[in-house]
Order: C-alpha cells, then structure tokens, then sequence
C-alpha cells in the first residue's frame, strides 16, 4: 500500500496572515520585519543583518536631526515624531482640512477637520455651518478619534470663504482639499 502523505506545517504571520515566504510581497513588508526576525530567522537570514545597520544608521540620524551627539540624551524625542519615510511630524502645525465623501452615488457628505486647533468651538462651527448652507451639520469623531464636522451636502464651492469670513483667526493659507487623495491648497 502507498503511504499516506505528512501534512505540511504552514507558518504564518501574525501581522499580513500570509505564509511566512510570501510577506515581501503583501501589503506591508515593513511591518512584518520584525515579526519575521523573531519568529522565521531562517526564512530571511539577511533580515538580521540588515536590521542591525539600519537601526544604527536610524539611531544616529535621529540624534543629529534632534542636534545631538550619540553620548547625549534628551526628553525632545517625545516632541519629534518621525513619519514612514523621515518626513517629521509637526504637532503644532494647523491647518483646517476640507474633504468631500460622496456615498450611495449621488449624496455627497463635506468633511471640515482642524479648526478647533485655531480655538474655535465645533459645536458653535457646526451650527453655523448648517444655518448658512441651510443643510444638516453634526460634530462626530473621525476614524482617528478626533473631532470633526461633517456637513450634508456639497459645499466645498463657498465653505473657505465662509471660514475665513466667519473666523478671521483662519487665515485662508492654512486652509487645504483632499482632491484625489491629495493635499491641494485653497488658496
């Protein structure tokens, strides 16, 4: 009789949910790194030695961006916040985002993000917004757990000169679209 054949034993990672061979070529290889050094060495052996270079290279860069040498420490670390690609994150920049959200086809949905950074109050923008454009306007948190107003309707065409009419703390520089996935200026 013919032998029954072994299952195979199939490891996969925890972060993409692919076979542990295929993470280069998921969603996000950079994520699962180090999961894969810690759990599949053996899969991607020059993972290690690559890790070692980078995060000395990174470690170094990081202090000479911060203005410090390698045997000086700071608390600072916490204030610069370094996106993927070493762009460095700004928490004191403001800025107010407009963003339009078309649903079931038709009915569009404008969404007004950061004006509460320039001390104005969304429930009072809100009111204000949907008395003007004459439609619904509600403060809701967005999927980053901040605040923001989402305004029934299409009015992207008249809503910056409303703001910068309505606060003159907003200068119309620091107001921007999200067309396309892209950050566009309004001005």
């Amino acid at each position: 009789m013919a032998e029954k054949p072994e299952a195979v034993q199939v490891l996969y990672c925890s972060v993409c949910s692919l076979p542990a061979e295929y993470c280069e070529f998921g969603p996000d290889f950079e994520k699962c790194k180090p999961w894969l050094i810690k759990n599949a060495p053996q899969i991607y052996p020059h993972l290690l030695t690559e890790t070692n270079e980078k995060e000395a290279d990174k470690v170094s860069s990081q202090l000479q961006s911060v203005g410090l040498s390698s045997g000086e420490t700071s608390s600072s670390k916490e204030e610069v916040k370094r996106l993927p690609g070493g762009k460095i994150k700004n928490k004191d920049k403001q800025e107010v985002v407009i963003e339009k959200v078309v649903r079931n086809k038709r009915k569009c949905i404008t969404i007004v993000k950061g004006l509460d950074l320039f001390g104005i109050k969304l429930s009072d923008a809100s009111k204000r917004l949907g008395k003007k454009f004459a439609t619904g306007a509600s403060v809701v948190k967005g999927p980053t757990e901040k605040e923001q107003i989402d305004v029934q309707g299409d009015i992207s065409y008249d809503i910056v000169e409303f703001i910068t009419d309505t606060w003159p703390a907003v200068p119309e520089s620091a107001i921007y679209f999200i067309e396309d996935g892209k950050k566009v200026a309004a001005a």
